[in-house]
């Protein structure tokens, strides 16, 4: 008995009917069918066969390189990377001719009119040779070691172009007190810091208060780059401010030493003298002096001809001793 399936040609002749359920045929066509063949190929593979498509694929590997070849030789000879590595060969230039030994020389150094330092001394610590470049200068180390020096309380220096010259600013310390010891006057500013020595012949600035040293004994050895005892100072800047107005005197100036025997004393030339004393600041601190120098003014007033010498002991208690009067002579 002969069978005939539904795929024979008796089975389609006889009107044979699909299956139930079974979903019709349908023509699928690649993503790209609408594409033309050129472009094809950029938007998915192409059907071909097994050895077409690994000779296509060497072949595309040989043309990718010599494209990115091509592509790369003709990236150097852009008018955008021309440009470019010209003005590197500029700037490496300029930067040549700018940091060069000759070019930009220190033409000269401007230091300021100073009254405490030594201009060569300035120039000496600077150490600058004449011709240098300029642009390899740094300035901070210069500036650190010019503010070493003893006179100089803070120092700039910056580089002056196009002249190529180094300026120099400096603040000198302002001298407040003259420490007189024998013929010598150690200069020394608020913070009781010694900057500067001179002679007794010296004429020293307005406002500067003198302080005659005649201790032998108790003070320590003065030069410059020290400082003045704490207390010392003090006691030297609060009676080196006193003017004879501040006393109801009629001198012309007052005088300020420290001794052995009194402790600092201020005085008149060839009329008295004032004990203010001894100071510590456990015992008897330097707060006291204002109230010295009031007891000071009540004391003098109506009788500073008559007066020889004051003791100050405290604020409020003090005494005075009367000149000595000439005797009388009888024949």
């Amino acid at each position: 008995m002969k069978r005939f399936g539904p795929g024979s040609r008796r089975g389609r002749a006889a009107g044979a009917r699909p299956m139930k359920g079974a979903r019709p045929a349908t023509i699928t066509r690649p993503a790209d069918a609408a594409l033309g063949r050129e472009t094809r190929g950029l938007v998915g593979p192409q059907h071909r066969s097994p050895v077409a498509a690994a000779m296509g694929a060497a072949g595309a590997v040989g043309r990718t390189g010599a494209i990115r070849r091509l592509r790369w030789s003709g990236r150097i000879v852009t008018p955008a990377r021309a440009a470019g590595l010209l003005g590197m060969l500029a700037c490496g230039f300029a930067l040549t001719f700018v940091t060069g030994p000759s070019a930009f020389g220190l033409s000269r150094t401007e230091v300021p009119a100073l009254t405490w330092t030594d201009p060569q001394l300035v120039r000496d610590t600077l150490a600058l040779t004449e011709g240098g470049n300029v642009f390899r200068l740094d300035t901070s180390p210069l500036a650190a070691a010019l503010g070493s020096l003893p006179a100089v309380a803070a120092a700039e220096v910056s580089v002056s172009l196009p002249d190529a010259a180094v300026v120099v600013t400096i603040q000198e310390r302002q001298p407040v007190l003259a420490w007189q010891v024998g013929e010598k006057h150690y200069i020394a500013d608020r913070d009781g810091v010694i900057f500067a020595e001179t002679d007794d012949a010296t004429n020293l600035p307005p406002g500067v208060a003198v302080v005659d040293d005649r201790r032998t004994y108790g003070t320590a050895e003065l030069a410059i780059g020290g400082r003045l005892d704490a207390v010392d100072l003090d006691v030297a800047t609060r009676l080196g401010s006193v003017s004879p107005a501040d006393i109801g005197s009629g001198a012309p100036g007052l005088q300020v030493a420290a001794t052995d025997l009194d402790g600092f004393i201020v005085s008149v030339k060839g009329g008295w003298t004032a004990v203010f004393g001894f100071y510590s600041p456990a015992t008897r601190p330097t707060s006291m002096i204002p109230g010295q120098v009031r007891l000071l003014r009540s004391l003098l007033a109506g009788r500073e001809g008559a007066v020889a010498r004051i003791i100050l002991a405290s604020e409020t208690g003090g005494t005075y001793v009367p000149r000595a009067t000439p005797k009388a002579t009888t024949r």
